[in-house]
């Protein structure tokens, strides 16, 4: 009797985790807006990019390691914030902030959480943790989630700047799919005061969309971490992030689950960054499958990136260890390409290994 090998490949964990959840589920953390168009752009647009190795270079001393706004960490990969992980496993955000503590890169933690930064924080003491929000119109409720994450030791704020209201997701609406009663999301309850539960859709009549950038301003001011924009997908908001005071930019599309039909990142990634001209770092998310892909992110200028889905599709098969290994299969991936590429660091890479840029 012969058993099936263990995953070699982001792929594998999508295969396996597909079999493991049920429709429901798997059409809310896999499905996108409208049509998914850019849904499915984001990751063939990464494919489309044709990298330039150099040979002949001494690549004998490989290092994934960087530094992203002063943080310390093992690659230029962090795990991207998802909502509701309890969804996928039991153990949920515990689960996954464990697998990026044993990797040694960064945690962002949904708004959306099922578990709370407390609670997130004393499951890896070690982790390095940043707090994506949404802007609420009551700001008493965004500020007591920010209070919550200094608590817990986080090191920035996330702002996500693309869901004044939430995308057409038609796999959720044609599935039915609801959030089971007993997956609450603590920290958005506590700072109501509430004990009870709240559904996705009555925390998505809390944002507020009459956010602007003064408005954004306002709150970076007034914060006590650092505040990154994310869901910046042109080069006049790009420059507006950077001239309203943000520490950094996320160019997002938020995984296709907001507007159908807009860029996928690969293409954007090049007009944001060059739109900063320097100013803040910026990250990108979005279909990226493949280390071959990092090292495309990175040559286009991106200090890191961040990975969403494949994490939920590892937390899914395996807990935290499977989390843990699409971090390493990626950190793996990373490393020989730079190799092949003929760098020995992803801050050695340039838009001269990338062909047409």
């Amino acid at each position: 009797m012969t058993t099936a090998p263990d995953p070699i490949n982001l792929a594998d964990y999508e295969r396996l985790a597909s079999e493991l959840l049920e429709a429901g589920p798997g059409g809310y953390y896999n499905g996108g807006a409208g049509d998914e168009n850019t849904l499915r752009a984001n990751a063939a647009a990464w494919d489309k990019i044709t990298l330039r190795p150099r040979v002949c270079v001494d690549v004998g001393d490989l290092s994934t390691a960087v530094t992203v706004l002063g943080e310390q960490l093992s690659m230029p990969i962090l795990v991207a914030p998802t909502a509701l992980q309890r969804i996928a496993h039991d153990d949920g955000e515990l689960a996954m902030a464990q697998a990026a503590q044993a990797a040694g890169t960064l945690m962002v933690c949904s708004t959306l959480a099922s578990a709370s930064l407390a609670e997130i924080a004393a499951a890896a003491p070690g982790a390095q943790r940043w707090l994506q929000l949404y802007l609420c119109r009551d700001r008493s409720v965004s500020n007591a989630l920010v209070d919550q994450a200094v608590a817990a030791g986080a090191t920035a704020i996330v702002v996500t700047v693309d869901a004044p209201y939430a995308g057409i997701r038609e796999r959720d609406l044609r599935s039915g799919f609801v959030v089971p009663e007993q997956i609450d999301m603590p920290g958005v309850t506590a700072a109501l005061g509430r004990s009870a539960g709240l559904t996705v859709e009555e925390f998505f009549a809390m944002v507020d969309p009459t956010l602007t950038w003064a408005k954004l301003e306002e709150f970076i001011e007034s914060a006590p971490l650092p505040v990154l924009v994310k869901g910046i997908q042109c080069g006049e908001d790009a420059r507006l992030a950077c001239d309203h005071g943000v520490a950094g930019i996320i160019a997002s599309n938020h995984g296709g689950r907001q507007l159908d039909n807009v860029a996928p990142t690969a293409e954007l990634l090049a007009e944001v960054v060059d739109a900063a001209g320097g100013r803040v770092e910026v990250l990108v998310d979005g279909g990226i499958r493949r280390g071959s892909d990092v090292c495309a992110a990175l040559a286009l200028g991106a200090s890191a990136v961040l990975i969403g889905r494949p994490m939920l599709w590892g937390l899914t098969v395996d807990g935290a260890q499977g989390a843990e290994r699409v971090l390493e299969l990626l950190r793996h991936e990373l490393e020989i390409s730079l190799a092949l590429l003929g760098v020995s660091s992803p801050r050695q890479l340039t838009r001269a290994h990338v062909a047409g840029a």
